[in-house]
C-alpha cells in the first residue's frame, strides 16, 4: 500500500489542531493562524522559541516558589527582562496576531500577548486563563486567597476598582448589583482556547476587511468555518469574500447555506439579494 507523506497545507494543518476540544493546543494553533502570511514558518520552531523562555524562567523560581512568587518572577522576566508591551505605534498591524513576529519583536497586542504569558505561566504550575475582558483581553491566575489579572499590554496589575472603571468606560448605563457594585465575575469568566482563537482570527478580520484585502480575509473566513463549523455568519462572510474574488460558485455556495441554515437570520433579505446578483437561487 502506497504511504501518502505529503505535507499538509496551513488550513488543513490548522483545522486538525481545532478538531477536538479535549487537550486543545492553544499556542500551537494560535501560532499556526502566521502560515497564511509566511507560508514557510515552521510552527514547532515558535513552540521552541517559547520553550526556551519557559526554561529561563523556570531557573528563576525555585520549585516549591508560592504562586505569588511565580507570578512576579513571570512578569519581571515577561515584561520587564525581556520587554515585551502593547504596540502602540502600530496597533492594527496583522503582524501583532502572529506570534513569531511578537516573539521576535517583543510588541503585539493584548490577546497575542496573553497566549505568550499564559503558556509561561502554566509552564510554573500557575493556574492561568485569559479573560475575553470588555475592551481588551486580560489574563488572570488563579491563588489560593483569590485572583491577580493582568492586563498584558501593559503588565500592569488590575483591582477590582481598575476593572470596574474598565467597564463603566464602555458599559456606562450598566445596572450594577444588588449591593451596588459592578458584576466582576460576570466580566471574568475564562476564556476557553476556541473561544481565543476565534477572537485573534476576528482581529485579523476586521483588519482585513476594512482594508478590503479580500484574498487575506478569505483566509481567515477559511479558519473560522474550520473552528467555529457552525457559526453560519462565518460562512456568510466567506462567501462574501468569494464573491469579491470573483469566485462565483463558491459564493453561491456558501451564501445558499447561510441562507438555509439561518432561517431567522436578521440580514436575510440582504443576502439574499446578494445570490441573486450572483446568479444563485433562494435554497
Amino acid at each position: 500500500m502506497a504511504l501518502n507523506f505529503s505535507t499538509p497545507t496551513p488550513l488543513g494543518y490548522f483545522s486538525a489542531l481545532v478538531e477536538s476540544d479535549e487537550h486543545f493546543p492553544l499556542l500551537e494553533a494560535a501560532a499556526s493562524l502566521a502560515q497564511d502570511e509566511y507560508p514557510e514558518l515552521d510552527v514547532q520552531q515558535v513552540l521552541g522559541d517559547v520553550d526556551r523562555i519557559a526554561a529561563r524562567l523556570k531557573r528563576r523560581v525555585a520549585a516549591d516558589a508560592p504562586a505569588l512568587e511565580r507570578v512576579r518572577a513571570l512578569n519581571q522576566l515577561f515584561f520587564g527582562d525581556l520587554g515585551f508591551s502593547g504596540n502602540v505605534n502600530d496597533y492594527y498591524n496583522p503582524d501583532n496576531s502572529h506570534l513569531n513576529v511578537v516573539l521576535h519583536t517583543r510588541r503585539g497586542i493584548p490577546i497575542s500577548l496573553a497566549i505568550l504569558w499564559i503558556e509561561l505561566a502554566q509552564s510554573l504550575g500557575l493556574k492561568a486563563e485569559g479573560v475575553g475582558f470588555p475592551g481588551h483581553f486580560l489574563t488572570q491566575v488563579s491563588l489560593p486567597d483569590g485572583k491577580v489579572v493582568i492586563d498584558p499590554f501593559t503588565g500592569q496589575s488590575l483591582s477590582r476598582s481598575d476593572l470596574r472603571e474598565r467597564i463603566a468606560e464602555i458599559h456606562p448605563r450598566l445596572p450594577l448589583g444588588e449591593d451596588g457594585d459592578l458584576p466582576l465575575a460576570l466580566y471574568l469568566q475564562p476564556s476557553r482556547p476556541r473561544q481565543t482563537v476565534a477572537r485573534m482570527l476576528r482581529n485579523l478580520q476586521d483588519i482585513h476587511r476594512t482594508q478590503q484585502d479580500w484574498p487575506r480575509l478569505l483566509a481567515v473566513q477559511e479558519r473560522l468555518v474550520a473552528l467555529l463549523p457552525r457559526a453560519w455568519e462565518e460562512v456568510r462572510d466567506r462567501g462574501l469574500a468569494l464573491a469579491e474574488l470573483g469566485e462565483r460558485q463558491r459564493a453561491r455556495r456558501d451564501l445558499s447555506v447561510y441562507l438555509r441554515e439561518a432561517p431567522d437570520a436578521g440580514d436575510r433579505q440582504e443576502v439574499a439579494e446578494r445570490l441573486a446578483d450572483l446568479g444563485g437561487q433562494l435554497p
